[in-house]
């Protein structure tokens, strides 16, 4: 039986579409960034890397080439295929116990944004389970306008440009967002619920966890390093 889409989300265009919205071919066509680099910054070489929410592998390889063993946790068997070259996991990641710990603990794509609190408390409690004592988290977060700085749009030198084109709240401090990722041959559109967190709220969601933060890692604080609570 395929998993039902989740309330609040959608996703449209060609190839399979997850619970939430994202589209595995898309997905499969978006360059990883900077983002290895400021991963790599902040943690040993060689480290053991636990990836939550790994996708079809978009930071994976970039980090195994960096020298890192990764392993990859995604609950979309369709994003795990595209995945090469590391040990992948495949189930909700806020149900994940491995009975094991890593060097780095890595939760990207913004996904401590869910819009249940319930989901957010598994995911951070997820990460506490599996960092190694004197191990690190490294938390992908939103900026601080990233909800009211709408519409806006980005040309990726890669050749596509993604745009936000709505963020309207819908209750309870949840917004639903709607992105556009339009390339030459293709376009895909993804609908999501998120919920915009303070860095007040989103440190007191850390604490809650048994993290707390060591350092932002970039000038937005989009990146963060937190370490667990002695």
């Amino acid at each position: 039986m395929e998993p039902k889409m989740r309330a609040g989300h959608k996703g449209t265009g060609p190839g399979a579409i997850t619970p939430d919205g994202c589209a595995v071919e898309l997905y499969a066509r978006l360059p990883a960034g900077d983002e290895p680099d400021i991963i790599a910054s902040a943690v040993p070489a060689g480290a053991r890397v636990l990836e939550l929410g790994s996708g079809v592998g978009r930071l994976t390889r970039p980090l195994r080439e960096r020298g890192f063993t990764v392993t990859a946790v995604d609950e979309s068997a369709e994003m795990l295929e595209r995945v090469r070259g590391a040990r992948t996991i495949c189930g909700p990641i806020e149900e994940l116990d491995l009975d094991e710990t890593f060097d780095v603990v890595l939760l990207a794509s913004f996904l401590v944004h869910t819009a249940d609190p319930a989901v957010r408390r598994g995911l951070l409690r997820a990460c506490a389970r599996h960092v190694a004592p004197d191990g690190c988290v490294l938390i992908q977060r939103e900026g601080e306008d990233h909800h009211t700085r709408v519409p806006r749009e980005r040309a990726d030198p890669a050749g596509f440009t993604v745009r936000i084109a709505s963020s309207e709240p819908v209750g309870g401090g949840v917004h639903e967002v709607h992105a556009e990722y339009v390339f030459p041959d293709a376009v895909w559109t993804q609908t999501f619920r998120a919920r915009p967190l303070t860095r007040e709220a989103f440190e007191g969601a850390l604490r809650e966890a048994g993290l707390r933060v060591d350092r932002y890692l970039t000038e937005d604080g989009m990146w963060v390093r937190a370490v667990p609570v002695s």
